[in-house]
């Protein structure tokens, strides 16, 4: 291994409904199809030394920001790489940015996570009305079936901030125009990790609240903490060559490169 590369991807559309595992073995394939020099582990069962970061957005969960390592062993041109990587993924796994790795570890940089819930046929009043008891609640506890049983925990502790919107639905990525309830959030990651769906138990729990239909959730971004707007910043902004691309480009969004 002569050089790290940490890969920015989104889930999108129908691949959304996708497992994780599901998704490693699509980009292993496309890792192979783009001939990345992939580096492979020692031992009998040789496997490509590609590591995911961060917790993976559940199945059905769309993202904007997903994170992966990929080592390699010849240096590669980071812009071609995403490119090639692009090019071979399905529609709907898109690589939005590729950096070459910096020296400090990037899973300990993945803080919080910014999810947007949309929420079709929801009363806004009622789904504001809830938001004020979840916010100005002192705990709110839940309970969700994991892999060692069912666990009860705080909801409320890890929700640094949540607000309601209203906008139209969506539909295969299309805004339609009929009116929406949108939750959005930011929400530090803790053990065991809170999620959307454990955020809309405790509205359901403190106000009665529940959405008529289940949600559009995505993940808009995920990484370090910034206590000034609160909001998480860029994972990859300290491994960013800005020499080569100017300005660092802000989480979430994506501006196609060229080779």
């Amino acid at each position: 291994m002569v050089q790290r590369l940490r890969v920015r991807y989104a889930k999108r559309g129908r691949l959304r409904f996708t497992s994780h595992r599901d998704i490693s073995r699509a980009l292993e394939r496309a890792v192979r199809r783009a001939d990345v020099p992939v580096a492979f582990s020692a031992g009998f069962s040789p496997h490509p030394k590609i590591s995911y970061v961060g917790g993976a957005a559940p199945t059905g969960v769309a993202s904007e920001a997903e994170y992966l390592e990929i080592s390699v062993t010849r240096a590669c041109d980071p812009e071609r790489l995403r490119v090639a990587l692009d090019t071979s993924l399905p529609d709907g796994l898109d690589v939005l940015d590729v950096v070459e790795a910096g020296s400090t570890s990037l899973a300990d940089r993945m803080e919080c996570s910014a999810w947007e819930l949309r929420l079709p046929g929801a009363d806004p009043a009622l789904a504001g009305a809830a938001v004020e008891k979840f916010v100005s609640a002192d705990q709110v506890e839940v309970e969700r079936l994991t892999k060692k049983g069912m666990r009860r925990f705080d909801a409320r502790e890890a929700v640094l901030s949540l607000a309601v919107f209203e906008g139209n639905e969506t539909t295969a990525g299309q805004a339609s125009g009929q009116p929406c309830v949108i939750l959005r959030m930011v929400v530090r990651h803790a053990t065991p990790a809170v999620r959307p769906d454990d955020v809309l138990t405790g509205l359901r729990l403190v106000a009665d609240f529940a959405p008529p239909v289940p949600p559009e959730v995505t993940r808009l971004a995920q990484g370090p903490l910034d206590v000034h707007t609160g909001e998480p910043a860029d994972p990859l902004g300290l491994d960013r060559d800005t020499t080569r691309g100017g300005e660092a480009e802000p989480v979430g969004r994506h501006v196609d490169g060229d080779t």
